[in-house]
């Protein structure tokens, strides 16, 4: 007789999206650490792949926009990134990463062996399937943006 599987419930899935998530976090933090990062200034990185104003990035890092300046304060120090002038209005600063800022955020994904190990377990239809599902939960989950 055939085992009938039934699907998890949501509880049951946001747990262990919570679970992966968390090791993820814990991944990330130290491997931001080894190089002399917070996590928080290594998801600051992240997010400003593109340039940025810092009143998105805040909304990116889920802070106040009053944290923001010290987090960016502490990447321009390092050299990592840089603020400049919005040319359509001069008040709003835009947050850039600088070539070393977006190299500092390679070496950090390069020290997350624990993530990396995990994904390379995957076979090719199975990162396809975690990308597609990622892909179609993720505008689900995102607030929209304010500038």
């Amino acid at each position: 007789m055939a085992e009938t599987s039934t699907a998890p419930t949501t509880a049951e899935l946001m747990e262990a999206v919570a679970a992966v998530c968390a090791a993820y976090l814990q991944d990330f933090a130290a491997a931001a650490g080894r190089l002399g990062l917070t996590s928080v200034q290594a998801k600051a990185l992240g997010a400003v792949r593109e340039p940025v104003p810092m009143r998105a990035l805040a909304g990116r890092l889920g802070c106040d926009a009053s944290n923001v300046t010290g987090i960016v304060d502490r990447l321009e120090a390092r050299g990592f990134a840089l603020r400049q002038a919005d040319e359509a209005d001069r008040r709003v600063k835009i947050v850039v990463a600088t070539e070393e800022g977006r190299a500092a955020l390679q070496a950090v994904q390069a020290e997350m062996h624990r993530t990396q190990r995990a994904f390379d377990a995957l076979d090719a239809d199975q990162r396809s399937a975690l990308r597609d599902l990622c892909g179609r939960l993720l505008p689900l989950l995102t607030p929209a943006e304010r500038d």
